[in-house]
């Protein structure tokens, strides 16, 4: 089981009633949780297909974006506000110029 899988998982930003009002979903066991704990109502059609689908990437049945895809659809079965999330890479280091050796 893989509960932090993060490859081919593309952030997801939701806009929560109640607390917390914001949430972003990285892994797979941030969607479960939020799934959970968090989902406003639990007897939708989407959200149905979306727990399973969390439980089925998982487990490594199915990829991590096939989740994503059900996870945003039970978001808007249920009026959740969900945007992708774009993460600049980490700015390339460069050597220090004050720090090079004299020749």
């Amino acid at each position: 089981m893989d509960w932090d899988a993060t490859s081919a998982f593309t952030p997801i930003g939701l806009t929560l009633r109640g607390r917390p009002i914001h949430r972003i979903v990285r892994t797979l066991g941030d969607a479960a949780y939020v799934l959970l704990k968090d989902w406003p109502f639990d007897d939708g059609e989407e959200y149905v297909t979306a727990v399973k689908a969390c439980v089925d990437a998982i487990s490594g049945q199915i990829a991590a974006e096939q989740f994503r895809d059900a996870f945003l659809r039970a978001a808007d079965e249920a009026g959740i506000t969900a945007l992708t999330v774009v993460e600049e890479p980490a700015p390339e280091r460069r050597p220090d110029a004050s720090r090079r050796a004299l020749p």
